[in-house]
């Protein structure tokens, strides 16, 4: 690892993974991963962290008016931007359905419908087996996703800091001693985050000698290292139009920006949420589906929505796995979940 402050567990990581052994030393421990269950005091408090991480979401969104409703699991398309990963595909009764990236797709009708609406949804994403090493991807996970309508992107990034603040300082106050053991020296953040705009930050990295396609994701390395820079947890807004799926709506005043947003932790730990306004104009939809080399016969239930006419809004997802991984400064986001998936390997 390069400049920057890394938490010590990403450090530990860092000398783990540049063993030749790491990959067999991991896929033997997942396949046996019941007897950690059993045996481990550190993923009993790293679960029972969870499961308060999950009510304290839960408890802010109700108290804020939000709806919990229940997310699709399969459906004939799913989010397409998912950084590389491939999607899952099913034989659904003679039809192509998918597994779920990400529900991204289902969220607006529902916040259209609800007005605030939110879930803890399960995603599938095949991810490249180099992404083990990274120590923050897992091919299943959980995500909790929220949408607003008729919201711009600034407000959802109030939500998105209030709720993990709150998440963070109820977590402290209930199960202060469960981090206590698993030596986490964790402090509430401080409000408001501070802001950065993508071309800052692409500005920043070069000033520290780090080169990054300006048209592009940040990479994760440079995003580790820029998360790495702070001590307490961030934004970054307005990604090229180039770099996100065709579902962030184009800023009318400023074509080729998005009014999107990125929510990062501190510490080297990386990216927390990534959220956005939605394009929900039809023709607007088309184009950029079109533009990404999408093929809309496949989105036609979306499509049509669209057609039939919905509100506007605004949302994110934010990982329960990742958000557990920076509350309890674990190395390895495996140990955020009980029977883990990793890209590669096999376990139960």
């Amino acid at each position: 690892m390069r400049k920057g402050c890394f938490h010590p567990s990403l450090l530990e990581l860092e000398e783990a993974v540049s063993k030749p052994s790491f990959v067999q030393e991991l896929e033997s421990k997942l396949s046996k991963y019941w007897r950690l269950l059993h045996s481990s005091e550190k993923l009993q408090l790293v679960l029972r962290v969870q499961a308060a991480l999950l009510r304290a979401m839960r408890d802010f969104l109700d108290s804020e008016g939000f709806v919990e409703v229940l997310p699709p699991i399969i459906g004939p398309v799913t989010d397409p931007g998912i950084r590389g990963a491939k999607q899952v595909v099913i034989d659904y009764y003679g039809r192509q359905y998918k597994l779920m990236s990400s529900a991204i797709l289902y969220k607006q009708m529902l916040a259209s419908s609800l007005g605030k609406i939110y879930f803890a949804s399960p995603n599938v994403r095949l991810e490249d087996p180099s992404s083990v090493y990274t120590g923050r991807h897992l091919v299943e996970f959980v995500q909790l996703d929220l949408e607003i309508a008729e919201a711009s992107y600034r407000e959802a990034m109030r939500v998105a800091e209030s709720l993990l603040k709150h998440v963070v300082e109820d977590v402290l106050d209930r199960f202060g001693a469960h981090l206590e053991k698993l030596g986490r020296q964790l402090t509430v953040p401080r409000t408001p985050f501070r802001r950065y705009t993508y071309t800052e930050v692409v500005e920043m990295l070069r000033r520290y000698g780090v080169e990054q396609d300006p048209y592009a994701e940040i990479s994760w390395e440079n995003e580790e290292l820029f998360s790495s820079l702070h001590d307490n947890p961030f934004f970054v807004t307005e990604y090229p139009i180039t770099a996100r799926g065709f579902y962030d709506r184009e800023d009318p005043s400023r074509p080729g920006v998005l009014l999107d947003f990125d929510l990062l932790y501190p510490e080297g730990f990386g990216e927390a949420a990534s959220g956005a306004e939605r394009e929900y104009e039809y023709e607007k939809v088309l184009r950029r589906l079109i533009r990404s080399g999408e093929d809309p016969s496949k989105y036609g239930w979306y499509l049509e929505m669209l057609k039939d006419g919905i509100k506007p809004s605004a949302g994110f997802g934010i990982g329960v796995e990742r958000l557990t991984r920076y509350v309890c400064g674990l190395p390895h986001i495996y140990e955020a979940r009980p029977y883990p998936k990793l890209a590669g390997i096999t376990s139960p």
